[in-house]
């Protein structure tokens, strides 16, 4: 078994035993590596490090829990991206965060917006609706507290997502106040 997969499977039998079922899954992973940075720079085991958590976790996490969310009416899954993943505002020079070339947190915050477009896409004729959501720039652990938002704040955008009403779109990037480009 790969590593954390028993404590995955374990908290699936403990959600299962307990409710049956799973109406909303928020994939919340975030970590950094002080020896991440620009791609001629980086270390490659820092983004391998960083790909471990921020994407493979919340594929295995999400792989395991489809069984869960498929008994709900209206599942929700949650990827709590960054806009550090969106390709669009990387390659703008003109955006506030164009400077931050972090490869080994940006690249898997991508990687995790292509997993909700295909994962909406692959659960479309179910109620399961996927996206991803922007926290925007949050005061955290993560980032030394020099965000400008507060963590409920950062909240927002998720929370909103969480509870959409099954009319409401799948396969999105979405900030609290609305979509953002991929």
């Amino acid at each position: 078994m790969a590593p954390g997969q028993d404590t995955i499977q374990a908290a699936t039998v403990a959600i299962e035993a307990e409710y049956g079922r799973l109406d909303v899954l928020v994939n919340n992973a975030g970590i950094a590596d002080r020896a991440d940075g620009p791609p001629s720079k980086t270390s490659i085991d820092a983004v391998r490090h960083i790909f471990d958590t921020n994407f493979f976790g919340v594929l295995a996490v999400t792989q395991a829990m489809l069984q869960l969310l498929h008994k709900s009416a209206s599942a929700r899954i949650v990827n709590v991206s960054s806009g550090l993943g969106s390709l669009t505002l990387n390659s703008d020079p003109a955006w506030e965060f164009a400077q931050v070339k972090l490869l080994g947190y940006n690249a898997p915050k991508a990687a995790l917006n292509m997993l909700t477009v295909q994962l909406a896409a692959e659960l479309k004729d179910t109620g399961i609706k996927v996206n991803s959501a922007d926290r925007g720039f949050t005061a955290t652990d993560l980032n030394d507290h020099r965000g400008y938002q507060t963590v409920a704040q950062g909240a927002a955008a998720a929370i909103r997502l969480a509870l959409l009403a099954d009319d409401e779109p799948t396969g999105g990037f979405f900030s609290v106040n609305q979509q953002e480009p991929w």
